[in-house]
């Protein structure tokens, strides 16, 4: 009997009633923890992967301050008007005053070997050519480290106190009677002032504008153009009636109302506070040095293109005036260029800055490309000009020309790194442009001096922009096949989360198919 009912007890029959039995309490404790487990488990992942797609979106909500500046930056939306109309005249009073004075030194040129010794000597038009390109470059040169000032003080404070300092600079050149410490009072410190209150008119317009920026930038740029314009005539002028100095002290005057015009630049996006994470009141490495930007492709390509073509940029304002008198004589109306130049330049800037809002995407390059092509055979073109009416159709084009290279700068710098790291692309690009704006002119005056003519020297200012254009080229060849490659990671990472997810569904249906499974419970 004993046999037989242990028999029964583990024959087929109670194997079948062994579902149905009630597990024990403490069986039943270790499935449901297992059950919690796997569903917190799932829960983990899928809230992982949300906040994965939220911070590559920007859309994060977490309690860092990156994340919410992050959201802020999605959220906003450009004025395109109100008081950025006001900060648009402001920087447009700051391109005319800085970059006028700096196109009008041709003028300033003559007056000044006129005043330290004579226009005949040679050795003393290389030094003093080297005042104007000394200036010029610094402006450039000084944009990187102008970039880091605008990220961590802002815009405003950044601006007003280049203005101030640009002020003293030629205030003080107003006193000098050599030219050794022009050098430093115009070549230095004037041009480090302009160079602070120059870029952060730049990049204040993209706080209030977006779908206009590329109008508002030919707006902007064009100021310069007014200036060139107007401000040979005036220093003409100023120069016969009270000299050099008194000249230097009434330029001062543009630069005190552009120090007041730098208090309207408000900034609406957020600042990018060094001490958001540390407490510390130093910057993070990241706002001193931005490596972002380097790492796009386009925009290395752009910041190394660009300079390339300005070798021979800046020498036709420098030594057209000396060449109209040399080839058409002293009484030749040569303020008449600079103006034909500063007319079209004017133009130019309001006409492609618009065209340029209508053209999508880093395509906007094709505009500098065919503006660096032009002004090289301009260049070329200035020594076979026999007659004068040649030189100022040749000056119109170079002027129309050089407006468009000018006023779309900023925006394909948003369309290559972002407005988030846009100061210190467009200053990098400045800085790199320093050294060709500098060595270009006094090069051409070395050769002018040795060949007694600015022929071949105006030839080869006109080969550097044409090599330049052609490198920009490759710029939407290497951001469309960017975008592919960015859509096909999208498209891979998709898969991989649609995957994942999959996969969660298997493992939970797997923890409930083993729950129920009795050979998991013995």
């Amino acid at each position: 009997m004993t046999e037989d009912t242990q028999m029964n007890e583990s024959g087929p029959g109670a194997a079948q009633d062994a579902p149905a039995a009630a597990p024990g309490p403490a069986q039943e404790k270790r499935l449901q923890e297992a059950e919690e487990k796997g569903k917190e488990k799932s829960e983990e992942k899928e809230e992982e992967e949300e906040e994965e797609e939220k911070r590559e979106n920007g859309e994060s909500k977490g309690a860092g301050p990156e994340p919410v500046r992050g959201a802020e930056e999605v959220d906003f939306v450009h004025p395109e008007g109100g008081w950025g109309w006001l900060v648009m005249l402001a920087a447009m009073w700051c391109n005319g005053s800085v970059f006028g004075i700096q196109n009008a030194f041709g003028i300033l040129f003559l007056s000044l070997l006129r005043e330290f010794g004579s226009e005949n000597d040679d050795d003393l038009r290389f030094k003093t050519a080297w005042v104007g390109s000394l200036s010029m470059g610094m402006i450039f040169f000084c944009s990187p480290i102008v970039s880091v000032f605008t990220d961590i003080l802002g815009c405003r404070v950044t601006a007003v106190g280049g203005a101030a300092v640009g002020l003293v600079g030629l205030l003080a050149s107003s006193f000098v009677t050599s030219l050794g410490p022009m050098y430093f009072t115009y070549g230095i410190v004037f041009a480090c002032g302009c160079s602070f209150a120059y870029q952060p008119s730049l990049v204040i317009l993209g706080h209030y504008f977006k779908k206009r920026l590329g109008l508002v930038n030919g707006i902007v740029t064009a100021g310069s153009s007014i200036f060139t314009i107007t401000l040979p005539f005036l220093l003409s002028g100023l120069l016969e009636r009270v000299g050099l100095h008194n000249t230097f002290r009434i330029l001062s005057i543009l630069m005190f109302v552009l120090m007041l015009a730098g208090f309207t630049y408000k900034p609406l996006l957020p600042l990018n506070p060094g001490n958001t994470r540390t407490g510390s009141r130093c910057p993070r490495l990241s706002q001193v040095f931005n490596v972002n930007i380097w790492k796009s492709l386009g925009y290395r390509i752009w910041a190394f293109g660009i300079p390339a073509a300005l070798y021979g940029y800046f020498v036709p304002y420098v030594h057209l005036m000396k060449h109209v008198e040399e080839r058409f004589g002293p009484e030749a109306n040569k303020e008449v260029l600079l103006m034909c130049i500063g007319i079209t330049s004017g133009v130019g800037r309001l006409i492609f800055g618009r065209v340029a809002d209508y053209m999508q995407g880093v395509s906007k390059v094709y505009l500098q490309v065919s503006s660096f092509l032009v002004i090289g055979l301009m260049s070329m073109m200035i020594p076979l000009c026999e007659i004068f009416g040649g030189l100022i159709a040749v000056c119109l084009l170079m002027g129309l020309f050089d407006g468009c290279f000018i006023c779309i700068m900023a925006p394909i710098a948003f369309e290559l790194v972002g407005p988030k790291d846009v100061s210190q692309a467009i200053g990098f690009l400045l800085g790199l442009m320093s050294v060709p704006m500098t060595v270009g002119p006094p090069i051409a005056g070395f050769l002018r001096d040795r060949l007694k003519s600015y022929d071949v020297a105006f030839y080869l200012a006109g080969i550097p922009p044409i090599i330049g254009g052609a490198v920009l080229c490759l710029i939407p060849w290497v951001e469309a096949r960017r975008k592919r490659r960015e859509e096909e990671e999208a498209l891979r990472k998709g898969q991989d989360v649609t995957q994942k997810m999959l996969d969660g569904e298997k493992a939970q249906g797997d923890v409930a198919y083993k729950s129920g499974d009795p050979e998991s419970v013995l």
